[in-house]
């Protein structure tokens, strides 16, 4: 039988500038994610407010998003060694998501960059000790660079109509802001960055409140903040909220430590379009990352759609099992969806054929891919290599219909990864006389 666990409060975990107006609103229970207090529920039941997002707007409080500050003469160039992601292109104003990797590939986080200036930067983190993790790395590297957790206190509006009432605060000038930019804004004489971004998939913005005031001081001017936007909220149907769940779930957004662990890398994470590993930078856990890339990787996070009665919030992950009664995975983040009709989640699974279905085959036939292949194979394409040569190994013979897959059709190099082929069917056909009912 399930039991009300309360939350004991002490100094360790950190009230926010909101926290008084959260509890006036009837917040029902609270999480700790950095130290900090986050909501996690107002209305009667998730569903309630998941369908409120969905047609409405809302304010969350978001404090527990901390800012890892990064600053100095060699702030980009520390910032580019934290990702595989390149950030050349990255202008002052943009918001680039970006993995951060271990130095065995593994996930530690997937933050969102903030380019402030040439040589200053926020890591807007949704949990993890990545502000330990980045001083101990500028310290080893000996980088000019002062790195610091500012007061900033991120409060979140998302929702269809949130749009609309920013631009009642802070005028036309919001429609300005593209999706993964900001803009800095006047705020009773503070200036306030707000960018078009949010942890659902819906419209929204965060405002990253940030005063130069103490901590009492910051929690009045963040009162103030709350109430102005409530107060122009009320014509809008607002309510107070916060990250829904079942949004999350449609939307495909991860939970760090839910659906992913330093355990995870990001190829298995669907991250492929942040991971150049032929770029020019260097960052930590390349040579680990390239390796996985060239050997292909074993599981694949992917939506799931299983059966059973209406889901609460898996609190555990769950098993994911095949036709054969085998572990194949296990779903990381599940709940009913209203909108669907059927529970969903996001789910890691074993990608990789089990190689006892072709124990008993003596051939198989590559047409993967033809001769208009122009760079390295990767995703579903990689893996299917490295299973038919895998199979190879096991006395399977491999008979190629084109080119073998992977090589490059104009040099016959291989890009990256390539079928191992015993018979080149095409170049047989090319080579020798052919019957005429071939």
């Amino acid at each position: 039988m399930s039991k009300n666990i309360k939350l004991n409060m002490s100094r360790r975990i950190r009230r926010t500038p909101y926290t008084n107006r959260v509890e006036e609103h009837g917040v029902s229970d609270f999480t700790v994610v950095n130290h900090m207090l986050l909501p996690k529920g107002f209305k009667n039941s998730i569903e309630e407010d998941y369908w409120h997002l969905s047609k409405e707007v809302q304010v969350w409080d978001v404090s527990c998003q901390r800012q890892v500050q990064i600053s100095g003469p060699d702030a980009a160039t520390l910032v580019q060694k934290l990702t595989p992601r390149s950030l050349h292109n990255m202008e002052i104003g943009k918001c680039f998501y970006i993995p951060m990797l271990n130095e065995n590939a593994g996930m530690i986080n997937d933050p969102v960059l903030l380019k402030l200036d040439d040589d200053l930067f926020w890591i807007s983190i949704a949990d993890s000790d990545i502000l330990l993790w980045t001083k101990g790395y500028a310290l080893g590297l000996n980088l000019n660079v002062n790195i610091e957790e500012p007061d900033v206190y991120p409060l979140a509006i998302q929702g269809p109509k949130s749009e609309e009432l920013l631009i009642s605060i802070f005028g036309e000038e919001i429609k300005k802001i593209k999706f993964f930019n900001f803009r800095v804004f006047d705020f009773e004489g503070t200036k306030q960055i707000i960018a078009r971004s949010g942890y659902s998939k819906q419209d929204g913005f965060e405002i990253y409140f940030k005063t130069h005031e103490k901590y009492f001081d910051n929690i009045e001017m963040g009162e103030k903040l709350w109430d102005t936007i409530w107060k122009a909220g009320k014509k809008f149907n607002i309510s107070p909220g916060c990250p829904n769940l079942i949004d999350r779930i449609e939307g495909g957004l991860m939970s760090y430590g839910n659906d992913f662990t330093g355990e995870n890398n990001p190829l298995e994470c669907n991250l492929e379009k942040y991971c150049k590993t032929d770029t020019a930078h260097d960052f930590i856990g390349k040579q680990a990352l390239k390796k996985i890339q060239n050997d292909g990787i074993k599981q694949k996070m992917r939506g799931i759609i299983f059966n059973g009665n209406a889901s609460k919030a898996t609190s555990q992950p769950l098993k994911v099992m095949n036709e054969d009664g085998v572990k194949i995975g296990q779903i990381t983040s599940g709940i009913y969806s209203p909108r669907i009709e059927k529970n969903i989640g996001l789910s890691i699974t074993n990608r990789t054929p089990n190689l006892k279905d072709f124990g008993s085959q003596d051939y198989i036939i590559d047409g993967l891919l033809g001769i208009g292949i122009s760079r390295s194979p990767e995703d579903d394409i990689l893996d299917s290599i490295n299973f038919i040569n895998s199979a190879k190994e096991k006395d399977a013979s491999v008979i190629s219909v084109d080119i073998p897959s992977g090589l490059n059709p104009n040099t016959g190099m291989p890009f990256g990864k390539s079928i191992k082929a015993d018979i080149h069917l095409e170049k047989e056909l090319r080579t020798e006389q052919a019957p005429e009912n071939v």
